[in-house]
């Protein structure tokens, strides 16, 4: 299988329309891949708070719609990253998008941890309440989002819905750049899966980003890892090894404690 994770800069001089035809473009590009990743946010930025309710779209909206076309032209899975999504009916909410091949909507999922500690994210948007797969040919995904990392409760209910990919699509800070890298091997290492972690690069709203996306098999072994900049990061890996690992070593049969939380498939 083969995925392309695609690490946007998100920089205040670029405007989300001039952004959105620009990934587009990128996404295009990686006809022949089997699964693209962009992160969370990239339209706004993930911590320009101010522009949530400026930027906001319904679903489908023009991020939807060009996604989609993008997903269909180059005949990719397309994790669209996730979007300010408003909905008529409620507050804001973070919401990943994933397009099959033929440019469908395979699934949303709202984000479940919101970051900010009372303010910011946490105060501007509601809080998603399932678990969400999407079975591809290959592998089953497992969707999550930035702060998510930190939880390790959602990963183990993926697993339990069919997770053998975990994907993460983020936003993630500079200056806590170690938590990512060792969250991400840690994760991946105790669900026995591969682990797909997408970030924004650049600075906004004056907060520098991580970069440094990541693959990282079951075993916790890195394939590949991005630098601070824009970047393409493209990477090859065999579904089969979770299956294959979790079978050589069985350490998900021997959990005594669980959390099962509402899951969509």
């Amino acid at each position: 299988m083969r995925a392309s994770v695609i690490q946007i800069a998100v920089n205040e001089d670029e405007s989300v329309e001039a952004r959105r035809r620009r990934v587009a473009a990128t996404v295009r590009e990686q006809a022949g891949a089997d699964l693209v990743v962009l992160p969370e946010l990239w339209t706004t930025g993930a911590f320009a708070y101010e522009e949530f309710g400026r930027e906001a779209e319904p679903l489908e909206g023009p991020t939807y719609e060009a996604m989609a076309k993008a997903a269909s032209d180059a005949g990719v899975w397309l994790h669209a990253g996730s979007i300010p999504e408003r909905d008529p009916d409620g507050p804001l909410y973070n919401t990943s998008l994933v397009f099959s091949p033929s440019g469908d909507l395979a699934a949303a999922y709202r984000k479940i941890h919101r970051f900010g500690f009372d303010k910011g994210e946490a105060v501007m948007m509601g809080a998603g309440s399932e678990l969400v797969t999407v079975r591809l040919p290959e592998t089953t995904l497992g969707l999550s989002t930035c702060y998510d990392l930190r939880f390790p409760e959602l990963y183990r209910g993926l697993v339990d819905a069919g997770a053998e990919t975990l994907v993460v699509s983020a936003g993630w800070p500079e200056r806590r750049r170690s938590h990512w890298t060792l969250l991400a091997q840690a994760r991946a290492v105790e669900n026995q899966s591969f682990l797909l972690a997408c970030a924004t690069a650049g600075t906004h709203a004056g907060v520098p980003q991580a970069g440094h996306s990541i693959v990282v098999d079951p075993w916790g072994e890195v394939l590949a890892q991005a630098g601070a900049g824009e970047e393409v990061l493209t990477v090859e890996f065999d579904p089969g090894k979770v299956a294959a690992t979790r079978e050589q070593f069985p350490a998900l049969k021997d959990r005594m404690l669980g959390l099962q939380l509402p899951r969509r498939p």
